[in-house]
C-alpha cells in the first residue's frame, strides 16, 4: 500500500488565469452582497461589460481595475508583476535606480 500522495502542478495558461479571475470576481462580489447592476453602478463599469466579464473573462484592463477597486481587491495587483530578484551583494548594494529600457540586443 502505497501512502504518498502525488500531485501534479499545472503551469498556469493565460485561459486558466483569466478564468480564476473571473470566478474569484463574481465570488468576491456575492460575498459583499453586491447584484451585477450594483456593482456596476459602484465601479462605473457598464452592466453589458460586467456580464461578459463574469461569463467568459473578458473585460479591458481599466474596467478589471475599477470592478477590483469597488470589491476593494486593488491590492491584489500589487505584486502581479514583482521586480526580479537581486542575484549578488554588489546589485544590492549598487542602489542604482530601476532601468527605465532595455539594452539592444548584440546580433
Amino acid at each position: 500500500m502505497n501512502n504518498i500522495m502525488s500531485f501534479k502542478f499545472d503551469p498556469l495558461t493565460p485561459d486558466a488565469a483569466r478564468e480564476k479571475i473571473r470566478l474569484s470576481a463574481r465570488g468576491l462580489r456575492l460575498a459583499h452582497n453586491l447584484t451585477q447592476h450594483a456593482l456596476a453602478g459602484k465601479s462605473g463599469v457598464p452592466l453589458s461589460t460586467l456580464k461578459r466579464f463574469e461569463q467568459c473573462g473578458e473585460v479591458s484592463l481599466a474596467s478589471l481595475l475599477a470592478i477590483a477597486t469597488a470589491l476593494e481587491a486593488l491590492d491584489g495587483f500589487e505584486n502581479l508583476f514583482p521586480k526580479p530578484a537581486a542575484t549578488s551583494l554588489d546589485q544590492l548594494d549598487s542602489g542604482r535606480p530601476d532601468r527605465r529600457r532595455a539594452r539592444k540586443r548584440q546580433s
